[in-house]
């Protein structure tokens, strides 16, 4: 079955795009890994399905490097509302989305994060703001779901946290039942952060847009920035704006490589 497919990226954050609202494609959890494989596939972070949608414009399907399904990924947000052009709403299993295409540079709204220990989830109820738990070096994260749960450390320097290491120990530890995100921050000033994530089922990555808004959010929840804020990832800067009671927004580059085509019997 011969497939067209978009190659594109956020910040290095990269995906295959396939647009099947016309006409429907399967994606299991093995072919979505063997098309992210980078020596033997196409090559992304994540595979990205778009389907059609009775209460959007489009309906997201998101699946990661190890083929495993998730609920949301702000950079894939900001390629697919740059894809359809113009103003776009988008279905999710992180919820509804919506967003705007102005030249290279996107603004795509999130939704309200979420707090509540259940709704991260973890495996047993603590305060969010400061959790008290510990992985080495590591300490006292923070926790937000936007769409998908993420932790969050602050630390002097995020380059001196060996994350390719403590990443995965932190997202399969059994306190995450749906396993989760890891991201080390430094706040600069308060208009400034550097982040680097760890993220659930691919890795170290160039740039995670949940990451950065779940960074913020965390970062203005403990008065440690103001909003907006300029987050600096590996692959460049997000701009995230939020207050209590509001949904994230985050505006950045989405950036189209090329499209071509596949056969996607190749691949399982």
């Amino acid at each position: 079955m011969q497939v067209r497919f978009h190659k594109m990226h956020g910040l290095g954050n990269d995906f295959v795009v396939i647009d099947a609202r016309a006409a429907p494609v399967e994606i299991t959890e093995r072919r979505a890994r063997a098309l992210a494989d980078r020596k033997t596939g196409v090559g992304c972070d994540q595979l990205i399905l778009l389907e059609r949608s009775d209460i959007a414009d489009a309906r997201m399907r998101i699946f990661n490097a190890d083929g495993g399904e998730v609920e949301a990924c702000g950079n894939a947000t900001r390629c697919v509302v740059s894809l359809l052009g113009g103003t776009a709403t988008i279905e999710s299993l992180g919820g509804m989305l919506e967003g705007t295409s102005i030249g290279d540079q996107v603004s795509v709204d999130l939704g309200e994060p979420r707090f509540e220990w259940d709704a991260i989830p973890l495996a047993y109820a603590m305060d969010t703001r400061a959790m008290p738990v510990g992985w080495e070096e590591l300490e006292s994260p923070a926790a937000v779901n936007v769409g998908n749960p993420h932790v969050i450390f602050f630390v002097p320097e995020t380059d001196a946290v060996p994350l390719d290491r403590l990443g995965p120990l932190i997202e399969t530890d059994p306190l995450f039942p749906a396993r989760i995100n890891v991201n080390v921050a430094s706040v600069d000033d308060r208009g400034n952060i550097r982040l680097r994530v760890w993220e659930r089922g691919v890795g170290l990555t160039d740039a995670c847009g949940t990451g950065a808004c779940a960074t913020a959010v965390a970062a203005i929840r403990a008065g440690l920035v103001d909003s907006p804020v300029t987050v600096t990832l590996p692959g460049g800067p997000l701009t995230i704006d939020w207050a209590p009671g509001r949904p994230i927004r985050m505006t950045g580059p989405a950036t189209h490589v090329f499209t071509a085509e596949t056969d996607l019997s190749r691949f399982g």
